[in-house]
Parts: C-alpha cells; structure tokens; sequence
C-alpha cells in the first residue's frame, strides 16, 4: 500500500489535512512542518508538501529545515508533490528561486500546460483551478521542466520524481470562498476575486484534481516494494 507523507506548512493544520484528504486517494500521514516534525524519508513512498502563509524565503528554522529535507528526500528518490508554497519550497531546495512577484493572484483562472508531463495526464491544454499567491518560482531548478503556466508566472514544472503547482487542486467551492473573505486585500481584487467563482469555474477546476491520482499512480510506479514471500 502507498504511504504518502503530508507535510503541513500552514498554522491551519485540521482544514489543511480535510482538503488534502479529501482528495488525495491513498492514506495520508500528516506531519506539522511548521513545528520541524518530519518522517525519515526512508519510511515514507513520497509525499505532499501544503501550502502557507509563510513565504518560502523568510528567515525561520522550520523552513530552513524543511528545505533540508526536501533534499535528503529528493536525493533518496522519493516522489514529491509540492502545492503553492509547498511547490515554491521545493523549487527552493531543488536549486531554484522564488521572489514576491508584486500583485496578487487570487480565485479561478486559466492556465496552460506546457512540456507533457505525468501529473497533467487527462487534464486539458488549458485548464481552469483556483490559485492564490504573490510569491512565485522566479527560475526553476536546474533540470526542471516547465509544465504549465499562465501570465502571473509558473504554475508547475517537474524534476525527475519532484512535482511542484503553483494552483490548489485540493480546494473545493467552499475553501475557495472562505479564504477569499479572509485576505486583507483591496476592496476591488476582493470582488474581482469573488467574481470568478461561478458555477462553471468551480466544475472545470474539478477536472484538475486528477493531478492527485496521477501522483499516486506515478509514486506507485515508482516505488520499490520486497517481493512477497512464497508459502
């Protein structure tokens, strides 16, 4: 059976881990990123990396360390998914950069895949999911392929077994709304915000959630199991 590894980046850990959940089709072990608690690598098929308030590139330990296992984790072959500042820590650890870009991607938008990749298998050449961010991937790791974006910048690329999204698959309608009514935002990027969730981009953006099965089904492809003993 697939073990996956979620590490929680954000102080919302319970809302954080039902999305996920929800989602995800395998079993998750939830670990508190923010607080250094980490698996071994060793004793985990991959893992999901969730996103924060924090921004990837502040001074404090738990990223640092974060950051650090995110290599050893890599380095050891394990699978990676990495969603909004997961997806930007791990571009981090990986050898890229991520700067505050200025404005503020907020609600439902299009973006477009680009190089083929596994993650993005069944998803349409121009898809629509909810994003939310001001922080993005400025240069992708050394290696890495750029799988999709839009025009505020990458919305994913791929390393070997490292997946990063910028988007938030594992959002459904009701995050969507909560998280719009609680950022301290102008008044207008607010209603432009609320203005997108619509029925219609609400039912496309299920379609992208498939990136969650892709990586299960890619880390199960992956993952070396001991042969079964014979009776």
């Amino acid at each position: 059976m697939t073990r996956l590894a979620l590490l929680i980046a954000t102080e919302d850990g319970e809302a954080c881990r039902e999305n996920f959940d929800r989602e995800v089709p395998v079993a998750l072990d939830a670990y508190d990123a923010t607080a250094s608690e980490l698996p071994d690598p060793s004793d985990v098929d991959g893992a999901v990396i969730s996103g924060s308030r924090a921004s990837s590139y502040w001074d404090e330990a738990w990223i640092d360390d974060l950051r650090a296992w995110l290599r050893d984790a890599d380095e050891a072959g394990r699978p990676l998914l990495g969603v909004c500042f997961g997806h930007q820590v791990l571009a981090e650890a990986l050898g890229g950069t991520v700067a505050d870009m200025g404005e503020y991607e907020l609600g439902y938008h299009g973006i477009e895949r680009r190089e083929d990749c596994p993650l993005f298998d069944g998803v349409d050449d121009r898809f629509t999911a909810f994003a939310t961010h001001h922080d993005v991937v400025t240069d992708l790791p050394p290696g890495a392929a750029l799988t999709a974006e839009n025009e505020y910048g990458v919305h994913g690329y791929r390393r070997d077994h490292a997946f990063g999204v910028q988007f938030h698959p594992e959002f459904d309608r009701e995050t969507a709304v909560d998280l719009i009514g609680d950022k301290d935002l102008p008044a207008e990027t607010i209603e432009a915000a609320r203005a997108t969730v619509t029925d219609e981009n609400v039912a496309a953006a299920k379609r992208a959630k498939v990136v969650f099965e892709n990586f299960c089904s890619y880390v199960d492809r992956v993952t070396e199991r001991p042969a079964a003993a014979d009776d």
